[in-house]
């Protein structure tokens, strides 16, 4: 269904009865990169939220530049929409960059999340700890600094670069659709461009707040191209509550389409123990 915000209208898919989850993707995905847990979430006594960030998909593409994309416009959306909903306290899941930002909800409103699980991506802390081999693997979160050269060069040849950078991603092709939209693409990068300047990975390391006292799961998978292990190991460093590490075995970076069953039976061991 559409659902109006203040700023923009984003594309959710709500369903089931029971303690709210929200499933919240990252680039370039929309929110049936969760088809596989809604059903099994839904089946096992949870409600499911889950949102097309503005920007991705067939939600809205505000104008105003990156600024518009900051991951705090995410968090605020995040927040506009489960008070829509009427949810006081919830569990919070993210991908990719959808990590990032229910880590920024999770700080904002602590006192209503009840678990925070973070798959693929932890907390930036662990990103620098993992050191050279972390910065080597993000090269490309530089080349999307690049305004118009980054466009560009996705795009070339029907898509081709961007298509080997998806690589094994099994949606690749259903992705790529809405990003042809004009202005899509830049859309999508602009919560880079708004959320990892080059100052984050490669300035002074200015001192990082970790996350508020709540249990947290990480989950990193073996294939992933874009993240080392010890990026989400190292998480655990700047956990307040407590701390659970799991390690997928035979999944690319996204996990919870190459092992839904696997990362099913982790969601909901995990969010079952917390409610």
């Amino acid at each position: 269904m559409r659902v109006e915000l203040s700023e923009v209208a984003l594309d959710v898919e709500v369903s089931g009865e029971g303690p709210a989850v929200l499933l919240v993707h990252g680039f370039p995905d929309s929110h049936r990169l969760w088809r596989h847990q809604i059903p099994a979430l839904n089946a096992a006594g949870f409600m499911t939220v889950a949102p097309t960030l503005r920007g991705f998909g067939t939600s809205d593409r505000p104008e105003g530049g990156p600024e518009a994309y900051h991951p705090a416009k995410h968090v605020g959306d995040m927040l506009e929409l489960l008070a829509g909903l009427g949810i006081d306290r919830v569990h919070l899941v993210g991908h990719d960059w959808g990590s990032g930002v229910v880590q920024g909800l999770a700080g904002v409103v602590p006192d209503r999340v009840r678990s925070l699980s973070l798959l693929s991506v932890g907390h930036l802390g662990g990103m620098r700890a993992a050191g050279w081999e972390q910065r080597q693997l993000s090269w490309y979160m530089v080349l999307f600094q690049l305004a118009g050269l980054a466009e560009d060069w996705l795009a070339r040849d029907d898509y081709a670069n961007l298509r080997e950078m998806l690589g094994e991603h099994p949606d690749a092709e259903s992705v790529i659709e809405p990003i042809r939209t004009p202005g899509a693409l830049t859309a999508a990068l602009n919560i880079y461009r708004a959320g990892l300047p080059p100052e984050v990975l490669f300035g002074a390391e200015l001192p990082l707040v970790p996350l508020p006292k709540l249990p947290v799961m990480g989950l990193w998978s073996t294939g992933d191209r874009f993240l080392t292990e010890h990026s989400m190991a190292a998480t655990g460093e700047f956990v307040s509550g407590s701390w659970r590490y799991e390690r997928i075995e035979e999944a690319g970076h996204w996990l919870q389409l190459d092992q839904p069953e696997k990362v099913n039976e982790l969601l909901l061991s995990f969010l079952k123990e917390n409610s």
